[in-house]
């Protein structure tokens, strides 16, 4: 067994680019760890009911050796994927402990701005950057992963400036509980895409009322054709229309005044347009069952949504899609910038050449509320 290869073992040369990734799902205590050859898959789930899942893709490793070790006696290999000769690992570790451990030399602190933006609308230019500032201290912090053999320990080694720091977190059996929420992708009814940003500001702005509801909205040729809505709460219900803008409106349309979330990430007052798809969004499809009609209307217990707000507040675009059963899938788009030291959304480049970020992503599902816990939701008690 000494002679016998490691599993597996990866370097980063940026560890704030893994702290971020599993920040963004960081709302349960443990998580499922299944490595492949194409990267390291983390799951954590609550109540069944919300999923996040967040993949560390081998780009984002300067170095990744995954040798498959020989499946037991009583483990199914199509369940993975894969084919019948290929094992991949699957344990649950602790997810708080691996986060403690990254930022154990203060990597906390950029992820933590981004945070901050979570009570304000984030600004479309970064701060400017110097040799003191938190980003460029990170640029020589590496990180190496271990898994030698199954049962044994994650090891986690940080090195900075000289200072090595070695850290194995115990891993446990997965008990097989941790089954994805199932979206039916061949029966998909919206699909928005848009930048993260705006649905960020949009939940941040609903959260302010404190409702226990969050209502969507979509509809392909009527008005408001993209909403999020906030009810069930001690205070006022509240929306966020995402309309459309053009330049000019129709004599004969009425005036009446709405909310919206403009391209700026503000939300002010705008009269009612014509007829569009929202120009905010990338991508507009929405094609309900002839029972639903022609508006796709979801409620979800807001609570749950706003653990996403993190994968939010540091993603480029999110894919907003539902399916016929109304499981909801928010995929978010994160870019690092792996030959710079500006990390997230960073336009700092080096000289001498365009850098070619690395794209990765973090995925959100949640289920739907019945008609009977929507209706308990939305019932407050005021006394």
């Amino acid at each position: 067994m000494a002679d016998a290869p490691l599993i597996f073992s990866a370097v980063s040369s940026n560890a704030h680019h893994l702290y971020t990734l599993l920040q963004c799902i960081g709302f349960a205590p443990k998580a499922t760890v299944q490595i492949t050859p194409d990267g390291i898959r983390f799951s954590v789930e609550e109540g069944r009911v919300i999923q996040g899942l967040a993949f560390l893709d081998k780009a984002l490793f300067t170095s990744y050796t995954f040798n498959p070790p020989t499946a037991p006696n009583n483990r199914s290999h199509e369940e993975d994927g894969y084919s019948d000769s290929t094992y991949l690992p699957c344990f649950v570790v602790s997810l708080s402990a691996l986060l403690e451990t990254l930022k154990i030399f203060g990597i906390n602190d950029p992820s933590a701005a981004g945070v901050n933006k979570a009570a304000s609308v984030q600004s479309s230019v970064p701060p400017s950057s110097n040799a003191f500032t938190t980003p460029a201290l990170l640029g020589d912090r590496s990180c190496t992963l271990r898994y030698p053999q199954d049962g044994s320990p994650l090891s986690i080694t940080l090195m900075e400036t000289g200072v090595k720091t070695t850290c194995e977190l115990t891993t446990y059996e997965s008990d097989g509980g941790d089954i994805d929420i199932p979206l039916q992708r061949d029966a998909i009814i919206m699909k928005v895409i848009m930048r993260s940003s705006w649905l960020h500001n949009a939940v941040m702005e609903l959260g302010a009322t404190n409702p226990n509801i969050l209502k969507l909205s979509a509809c392909a040729d009527k008005e408001p054709f993209f909403a999020l809505s906030g009810t069930g709460g001690p205070f006022s219900e509240s929306s966020v229309e995402f309309s459309i803008e053009q330049q000019s409106q129709d004599k004969g349309e009425s005036s009446q005044s709405r909310k919206v979330l403009t391209e700026d990430g503000t939300s002010r007052t705008r009269a009612k347009r014509a007829k569009g798809t929202p120009t905010v969004t990338e991508t507009f499809l929405v094609t309900p069952p002839p029972s639903m009609g022609s508006r796709v209307i979801q409620n979800y217990r807001f609570s749950l949504v706003q653990k996403a707000a993190r994968a939010m507040a540091v993603a480029n675009k999110v894919s907003i899609r539902g399916d016929k059963q109304g499981v909801l899938s928010l995929q978010f788009m994160i870019e690092f910038d792996t030959n710079g030291s500006g990390g997230v959304n960073s336009n700092v480049r080096p000289s001498g050449g365009i850098s070619r970020p690395t794209v990765t992503f973090v995925d959100f599902r949640f289920v739907p509320l019945l008609d009977d816990e929507a209706a308990d939701e939305g019932t407050v008690d005021l006394y």
